[in-house]
C-alpha cells in the first residue's frame, strides 16, 4: 500500500514539474515562436506545407477551420473503414483474417477517428497487423492532433478580439504532430 501511495506521489510530482515548461513549449509551438527544437523541425514543417500547398500565414474563419477539421476526420474516417472491410486482400495479414464486417468497421473507424478509441473485438483475432498500424496507430495519433488543433481553435476565438481568424487547421496540424507528438512520442518510447 505504501509503494502505491509513493508511486501516485511521484507522478503527481512529474506531472506538476513537467506542466510549466511543457506548456510554455507547446504555447511557443502553436504561436509560431522559436523553441529549443525550431532548428530541427522547422525544416520539416516548411517540407510538409510545401508538399500539401499549405500557406501557413493564411487565416481561417470559424467556418473554414470547421471545414477543414471534417474533411480530415471524414477522409480518416472512409480509410480506416475500407482498410478494415478490405483487410483480407492486403499484406501485413500472416493470419489471413477476413475483412471485417461493416458494421463493426464503421464502429470502430468512428471511434478511432473520434479519439474514443473504443473497441468491440478482440485485437490479433479480428484485425490484421496492417490494419492496426496503419490505421488504427495512424488515427491514434492524428484523432489527438485534431483534437488538439480544435482546442488552440477554440482558445483563439476567447482571447483574439480584434485580429482576423483562428489559426489555420493546416498548420496547427502540422505542428502539433511534428513539433509536439513526435518528440514526446520519441522521448516516451525511449524511457519505456
Amino acid at each position: 500500500m505504501t509503494q502505491v501511495i509513493i508511486q501516485y506521489v511521484l507522478y503527481l510530482a512529474i506531472l506538476v514539474l513537467l506542466a510549466i515548461p511543457m506548456g510554455t513549449y507547446i504555447r511557443k509551438v502553436m504561436n509560431g515562436e522559436k523553441t529549443i527544437l525550431s532548428r530541427i523541425f522547422l525544416p520539416v514543417e516548411n517540407v510538409v506545407y510545401k508538399i500539401a500547398g499549405v500557406h501557413k500565414e493564411k487565416q481561417m474563419n470559424w467556418r473554414e477551420y470547421a471545414k477543414s477539421v471534417l474533411a480530415f476526420s471524414g477522409i480518416g474516417l472512409v480509410c480506416l473503414f475500407l482498410l478494415q472491410m478490405l483487410q483480407g486482400i492486403f499484406p501485413g495479414n500472416p493470419q489471413g483474417l477476413p475483412g471485417v464486417t461493416w458494421d463493426l468497421a464503421f464502429n470502430t473507424a468512428v471511434s478511432f477517428v473520434s479519439n474514443t478509441n473504443w473497441q468491440a473485438y478482440s485485437g490479433e483475432n479480428t484485425l490484421s497487423y496492417l490494419t492496426q498500424a496503419l490505421g488504427l496507430t495512424v488515427q491514434n495519433f492524428v484523432s489527438a492532433a485534431t483534437g488538439m488543433a480544435v482546442l488552440f481553435a477554440l482558445i483563439r476565438g476567447f482571447t483574439r478580439e480584434k485580429e482576423e481568424g483562428l489559426g489555420n487547421f493546416w498548420v496547427d496540424l502540422t505542428r502539433i504532430i511534428v513539433h509536439i507528438l513526435l518528440p514526446l512520442n520519441l522521448v516516451l518510447s525511449l524511457c519505456l
